[in-house]
């Protein structure tokens, strides 16, 4: 049940203004924000030292019960900067003087209900800096105590010492919900390069990292922008709300979560999350088999869609892959190299057979490339299946002619090397290397599923680069392995974006 909180804001220390409004932006998540009341100066109550307080009052509601919400107060204000308890041997912390405090004034008009909140804080009538910002939003509401409403009990108080702060950045217009000069609809509006520390589940294993966000919304042609803020408040939301889960969520889960806010806070009907984070695996050299961290690249995609069931239930779509970097040999030059050494062997006294026979034992020279891969498995909605990123790892690295690593003792390069040139492959053997491993690493998942590779090949001989793609669902690429032309496969855009006429078929 949705009830109705009267709060009270005060700070006397630090950045006071700064250490309401970040208050503000942490209870968003747990209650929405109906009004706030202007900012006053009021001088330390009673026997208080210290600098003058801002106060203010905050109508929230909210669906937790009230110890719980109690709690999130506490954890509010210890975000902002609020120390409780013992600092240290002998030392206390300041009772008087604080960066924030909370407090619950009235709770709604259900007070009765309540336990111990069935009466209002037990000082609020002797509390003007309290009573006179909250009569501001609430002078209506009765005071369950004496009786009489908050307007009658700031208006029998002695203001002296409480200054009403002008609101001079204050501003009513909200030029995003007004009609643009040219009514067009935007595919994709939003923000980038969000860096947050999250704690996310890798294949059964808690690890916390720091990932990067971009959150994108669809734009109604009648509409001139989206509340850019409004992005990364949801993400605070989000991950707050991934914090009090005892287990950490998987990145596709956190992305979806993410996208389903976007849809509900901007009035989309389509909002589409991409996440990117930085993880380190455990590997061990080939031969030597010194231990070291590799590091690869998680990704997160979720798509939430409000055009078929409503902005409350969107159609979700998610995605999770991992970028990797191995090596690749060149065919084409390696084949040139042989035939030239098969001329020069033979003119040099040997028969054809002993040449060829030759450079079938020895390695054959040819120039190397750097290789990046990526693979995405897309899982549709409702999906159980769960893809773990050691997995993905292991089908890019095995798709390159040798996995790379970042310490490597001289046995270990001579493996790595040898193996690369009795393995060439073309930056097109990579991709069609990753589809076919995905296919078989997950045969059991069904043919809706979506699987995308890319691999870009750094040339060392070229002024430019390789780079090749492809992309399907499981189902297009086992009809093409099976012998059918698929001329147009599903590419991610396409995939992730669940056209209602399309869906209907």
């Amino acid at each position: 049940m949705t009830q109705t909180v009267y709060l009270g804001l005060g700070s006397n220390l630090g950045d006071r203004q700064a250490n309401m409004l970040q208050a503000l932006q942490k209870l968003r998540a747990y209650a929405r924000i109906v009004r706030v009341s202007a900012t006053y100066r009021t001088q330390p109550f009673g026997a208080v030292g210290g600098p003058a307080f801002l106060n203010a009052a905050v109508e929230v509601e909210t669906d937790l019960e009230p110890p719980a919400f109690e709690r999130a107060l506490r954890r509010v204000e210890e975000a902002v900067g609020r120390q409780r308890g013992d600092l240290g041997v002998g030392v206390k912390a300041p009772t008087s003087a604080r960066c924030i405090d909370i407090d619950i004034l009235l709770w709604g008009e259900r007070c009765a209900d309540f336990g111990r909140f069935a009466v209002p804080h037990p000082y609020l009538a002797e509390r003007p800096y309290n009573l006179v910002p909250l009569a501001e939003i609430a002078g209506g509401v009765r005071e369950p105590r004496s009786g009489r409403t908050i307007g009658e009990l700031a208006a029998a108080i002695d203001r002296g010492g409480i200054e009403r702060q002008r609101r001079s950045l204050h501003f009513q217009t909200d030029r995003q919900d007004q009609e643009p000069e040219v009514h067009l609809a935007l595919d994709r509006v939003g923000v980038s390069s969000v860096r947050r520390v999250l704690r996310l589940d890798l294949g059964g294993h808690e690890q916390t990292l720091i990932g990067e966000f971009s959150m994108l919304a669809d734009l109604r042609p009648e509409q001139s922008g989206v509340h850019m803020s409004r992005f990364s408040e949801l993400l605070e939301e989000a991950l707050l709300e991934v914090l009090e889960h005892s287990e950490p969520l998987r990145v596709e889960e956190l992305s979806a979560q993410v996208a389903r806010e976007i849809v509900v806070s901007q009035g989309a009907s389509r909002a589409e999350v991409r996440l990117r984070a930085d993880f380190g695996l455990e590997r061990w050299t080939p031969v030597s088999g010194k231990r070291g961290e590799e590091m690869y690249t998680l990704i997160g995609l979720a798509s939430a869609d409000a055009r078929l069931r409503g902005e409350r239930d969107p159609l979700v779509r998610r995605a999770v892959g991992v970028e990797a970097e191995g090596m690749t040999a060149c065919p084409c030059a390696q084949s040139m190299v042989r035939e030239h050494s098969l001329h020069a062997l033979m003119d040099a006294g040997f028969d054809q057979a002993q040449a060829e026979r030759a450079l079938d034992v020895l390695p054959v020279a040819t120039h190397n490339q750097r290789g990046r891969g990526t693979v995405l498995i897309g899982l549709a909605e409702g999906a159980t299946e769960s893809v773990h990123p050691e997995s993905l790892v292991e089908i890019v690295e095995n798709a390159m002619s040798s996995e790379t690593y970042g310490l490597l003792k001289r046995p270990d390069e001579f493996f790595v090397v040898n193996k690369a040139h009795q393995n060439p492959k073309f930056v097109e053997d990579v991709v069609r290397g990753i589809l076919a491993r995905a296919l078989d690493v997950y045969a059991d998942f069904p043919d809706q599923t979506f699987v995308a590779a890319t691999q870009i090949n750094y040339e060392s001989i070229h002024k430019h680069d390789a780079l090749a793609e492809a992309f399907g669902t499981f189902g297009e690429l086992r009809r093409e392995l099976g012998g059918e032309r698929v001329a147009h496969k599903t590419d991610l855009q396409n995939w992730l974006t669940v056209h209602p006429d399309r869906a209907m078929r």
